[in-house]
């Protein structure tokens, strides 16, 4: 695809960027070329397979997200930007694309996992504000990286941040384009832990194996419950709880469990699939 061009909507089966294995659909939303910045094929797949666990067309309990190069990501194509024929058409298609996948990561209502290694910048830190587990290591930097080019941010990122470091924190970062070390990212609650940088990526799939080997409805239901937590009073968020909980002491995984726990064995969640 040439810069000037429309993005193209690859097959969800390209290996290259989606693959699946022990419950985890592990997503690749950039390569080593252009810089590690966002790929438009990744992200077209990515968003395909996405739709397909929401339908029910693959059974998978975590979501991965990584990078193929040394970074996670670095952003969007800023040269692809500058020469595209009609940047303002061009911009609106890429950040549509862009929002399609975030769109399809919600929908999914799986956890996400993110290994964060390396650079997150612009569309990349917009992705990690999106994960549910974010790993990342000593050498992991982030930044909103929007300003430095003359542009807002998208992903979403002035809707989780303010979420997620307080809405004082969030305007100075995005308004200073900040460069957020590691060690602040972790403080901050943007990153879950923080590992050596040759171990993010494995201790991120692990963390993405244990979710997916567990109650996935359970799963579900706790990232739904979580994602409503900022947007609904304390009372109405507990009947959210209350018919959460019995509705899934109904269901083949939540029977197991309880089951198990009084049978004094391991519950076996996958068998009651």
């Amino acid at each position: 695809m040439t810069s000037t061009q429309s993005p193209q909507i690859a097959q969800s089966d390209s290996p290259e960027f989606v693959t699946e294995s022990d419950g985890v659909l592990t997503l690749a939303v950039s390569t080593a070329g252009a810089g590690n910045s966002l790929s438009d094929e990744g992200i077209a797949v990515g968003t395909q397979a996405l739709r397909e666990v929401a339908r029910g067309k693959r059974d998978v309990g975590a979501v991965l997200l990584v990078g193929l190069g040394k970074n996670f990501c670095a952003g969007g194509n800023v040269r692809a930007f500058a020469a595209a024929d009609d940047r303002p058409t061009y911009l609106r298609e890429i950040a549509d694309n862009f929002h399609a996948f975030v769109g399809a990561l919600y929908e999914a209502e799986i956890p996400v996992v993110v290994a964060a290694k390396g650079w997150a910048a612009g569309a990349g830190m917009s992705l990690v504000l999106h994960a549910d587990v974010a790993i990342g290591g000593g050498s992991t930097k982030m930044r909103p990286a929007y300003r430095g080019i003359g542009l807002t941010p998208d992903g979403g990122l002035t809707w989780t941040l303010p979420r997620t470091v307080g809405a004082a924190r969030a305007r100075q970062i995005i308004l200073t384009d900040r460069v957020i070390s590691a060690d602040e990212a972790l403080q901050w609650g943007i990153l879950s832990e923080v590992v050596a940088d040759d171990e993010i990526e494995s201790v991120a799939r692990a963390n993405a194996e244990a979710i997916a080997a567990g109650p996935r409805s359970a799963n579900s239901g706790t990232k739904h419950l979580l994602s409503l937590a900022s947007e609904t009073s304390l009372l109405d968020h507990l009947a959210l709880e209350g018919r959460s909980i019995s509705e899934r002491s109904g269901l083949p995984e939540g029977i197991e469990g309880v089951d198990a726990f009084v049978g004094k064995r391991a519950p076996e969640f996958g068998k009651a699939r």
